[in-house]
């Protein structure tokens, strides 16, 4: 039986599959020993265990379904981490770079094509745009480094979506040249097919999310529904007449905003992504390796030496030439390129599509294909040698990126100055959308803290009390797990709950509160409700009470009201911060109103520290209505108080439930209460007073926002 099962090449698909999983987990173990990145191992493997090495497996039908998931969802990820503001907002590089590393390929590599290797011009032309198409294998690498954010990764993102349909283009102009196929019906079937395709992702693939993710919040569900768009778009840009990853790429675009960083269902993709169908692909990709090539005669040799030197050569021109057109750093030019470099997916599909046009026969009878197997196998060697290329590129620039990112927190640096959020949990209904928030609300950096916090009053005779706060804070651990964040829980006995959360929030130097308000859609006077004021009463530092109505993935924008002299404030750093943090982590559109010299300020951090933001003048709170007005469905509002006494209060803040009441009954609602000294006893213990004494003026404060900046960048 056992002789029966195990044949070479392996057919039991249990075994292949065992095999496969084998490779995963022991493959980048072991050669991350040597320093090889880990996609490298992947590829070896896949070159050792594939048809042309030893022979253990096949790449069949089943590796190819699978490498064809990963290769999509790399896509797809890209299109889902990349930042839309810093995307607009270097759109011209992004256009630059994607020009420069399509033409530099496009124009070296049919010259050597055509005087070098002596091909056709239309061979060469085909030829060359393969090395302009490139495919973003070592995203993953990226990611792991936690530094999809950097401007480098979105102008080396959007570039590739430029190179790789003009190539694409390219290859379709080429063959349809070559077979007769040209003309007028072609332009104009690709032209309006594009434009059906690209519009109905763009606009139907928000609305259909949002419907959905508003109404369903079983979690497989909700990945199954986005599995399930990411696929129809790729087969939607088949059906287009371009390449399936342009519809992966652009149903991440699509889902953007849908789909936080720091939630739960992205730590689902990400997961199994790395997991299972990237590795898939990489070991796909090694199967088409075939080092026996370098035998076949020195043509197949020279071939692929042009092939590889040119593929590298080229896209280095175009990085370093994007770095000193915009005067980049030095390690994100390098990232650039080594984001670049890979050749995997649009090149395989091109030569596998010009090896099968026949242009006619030679004098004994043998095809003349429009790219012959010396090109053929001079790709997969150019596969291998980009990729291994590429990959140390990568993982050395990110790391050096990292660094560099850690050694420029100039400001602080010690205990005082890190985040710690509290999160006072009663009631089991908000708890998943308060960790949302406070993941949210936080910097993506390894000192960034939340504690959830459960108070029992201690003259408390219900016996089931310890029991219900256990659970509470048992949610919030498990709702934090699932978007890969540590949550540390504290259940406290207290004379009562203000008391509590008071003392937890001085014993652990908390920096925010996060407390949750209820949702009822009408609410009294007493909206904030006496637990709030009391919270606020006695607790100086910066305090968010939160009203979900719905996910707040599903909001489109955030509508914040800034009252007059907030900038006067030393607490307006920091809930600054944390409304910067919420539009990086979460992606969505935030619309200041505010006197012209807080959105002056607020303008000159957009222009160094980019979200997706508008400005508009607002001043006369007994106006309120222009607000109301400018609320859309899906909006969500979030208004900055203050207390009494202090520079930036207002008589009006009196009448905020009424306003909601009034205006905004349905929506979500923020109202955050800055840090202000004088409140409670001990205002100081919960911010470093050195911090807090450099916001002196003007000058100080822009020095803080600065250095609070470029720390949580």
């Amino acid at each position: 039986m056992a002789e029966a099962l195990i044949q070479f090449p392996l057919t039991n698909p249990v075994l292949i599959f065992a095999v496969i999983l084998f490779i995963i987990l022991l493959a980048p173990a072991v050669l991350h020993r040597l320093k090889i990145p880990d996609l490298i191992g992947l590829i070896i493997a896949g070159a050792l265990i594939g048809p042309n090495g030893l022979g253990i497996m096949l790449r069949d039908s089943s590796i190819e379904l699978f490498g064809t998931v990963g290769l999509l969802y790399i896509m797809f990820i890209a299109g889902l981490e990349i930042d839309m503001a810093d995307l607009r907002k270097n759109y011209g590089k992004t256009l630059t770079f994607g020009l420069y590393t399509f033409l530099i390929p496009m124009i070296l590599g049919t010259v050597t094509g055509v005087y070098c290797l002596g091909f056709s011009w239309p061979t060469s032309v085909l030829l060359a745009s393969m090395y302009a198409s490139h495919t973003l294998i070592t995203y993953p690498i990226v990611s792991k480094y936690g530094i999809t954010k950097n401007r480098a990764v979105s102008i080396a993102i959007g570039g590739t979506v430029i190179t790789c349909i003009l190539s694409l283009l390219v290859l379709a102009v080429v063959v349809g040249m070559s077979t007769g196929e040209i003309g007028k019906a072609f332009w104009v079937k690709l032209g309006v097919s594009s434009a059906v395709f690209i519009g109905a992702v763009m606009i139907l693939f928000p609305m259909l999310g949002r419907w959905f993710f508003k109404r369903y919040e079983d979690s497989v569900g909700q990945y199954i529904f986005v599995l399930a768009l990411v696929f129809l778009a790729s087969f939607m840009a088949e059906a287009a007449g371009l390449e399936a990853i342009i519809g992966a790429f652009l149903a991440g675009l699509a889902l953007n905003q849908l789909i936080p960083n720091t939630s739960a269902l992205m730590n689902r993709i990400d997961f199994v992504g790395n997991a299972i169908f990237i590795p898939f692909f990489l070991i796909g990709v090694g199967m088409l390796v075939d080092v026996r090539t370098f035998m076949n005669g020195w043509s197949t040799l020279i071939v692929a030496v042009v092939m590889c030197v040119m593929a590298t050569l080229t896209k280095f021109l175009a990085a370093w030439l994007t770095e000193k057109s915009f005067r980049l750093k030095r390690d994100e030019g390098r990232l650039i390129f080594g984001l670049s470099n890979a050749q995997a997916a649009a090149t395989l599909a091109a030569v596998l599509i010009g090896y099968k046009v026949i242009l006619g026969t030679d004098a004994a009878g043998e095809p003349i294909r429009l790219l012959n197997e010396d090109v053929l196998n001079g790709t997969i060697i150019m596969i291998l040698v980009t990729c291994t290329i590429a990959s140390f590129v990568t993982q050395r620039a990110a790391q050096n990126i990292v660094i560099a990112e850690m050694d420029g927190e100039t400001f602080g640096g010690g205990e005082d100055d890190d985040e710690r959020i509290l999160i006072p949990l009663s009631n089991a209904e908000n708890v998943s959308e308060l960790i949302t928030l406070g993941a949210a609300i936080k910097s993506q950096r390894n000192k960034a803290r939340m504690i959830a916090v459960s108070i029992i009053k201690s003259d408390n005779t219900d016996p089931t009390a310890s029991k219900k706060s256990e659970m509470l804070l048992e949610k919030a651990v498990k709702v934090a797990a699932a978007t890969d964040q540590h949550i540390g829980t504290v259940l406290r006995y207290d004379l009562n709950i203000v008391n509590g959360i008071r003392n937890v929030a001085k014993e652990n130097k908390i920096t925010d509160i996060v407390l949750g308000l209820r949702t009822e859609k009408y609410i009294s006077n007493e909206f904030l409700g006496k637990l709030a004021e009391e919270v606020l009463a006695k607790c100086a530092t910066t305090t968010i009470a939160y009203r979900p109505m719905q996910p707040i993935s599903t909001v489109k924008r955030f509508v914040v009201v800034i009252p007059g002299d907030a900038e006067k404030e030393v607490g307006f750093p920091y809930w600054l911060i944390s409304l910067w943090n919420m539009g990086k982590n979460l992606g969505m559109k935030f619309v200041f109103y505010g006197h012209p010299h807080v959105l002056g300020i607020l303008q000159m951090v957009n222009s160094k520290h980019a979200i997706d933001a508008a400005f508009k003048e607002f001043t006369d709170w007994n106006n309120f209505l222009e607000v109301a007005n400018g609320i859309q469905e899906n909006d969500a509002l979030a208004l900055v108080m203050s207390r009494p006494d202090f520079p930036s209060y207002s008589r009006h803040m009196e009448y905020v439930p009424t306003y909601i009441n009034k205006y905004f009954s349905t929506i979500n609602c923020l109202l955050i209460f800055p840090l202000q000294l004088g409140v409670g006893d001990d205002a100081t213990t919960f911010h470093s007073i050195s911090m807090i004494n450099r916001v002196e003026g003007m000058d100080g404060l822009v020095k803080v926002l600065r250095g609070l900046f470029k720390k949580n960048k």
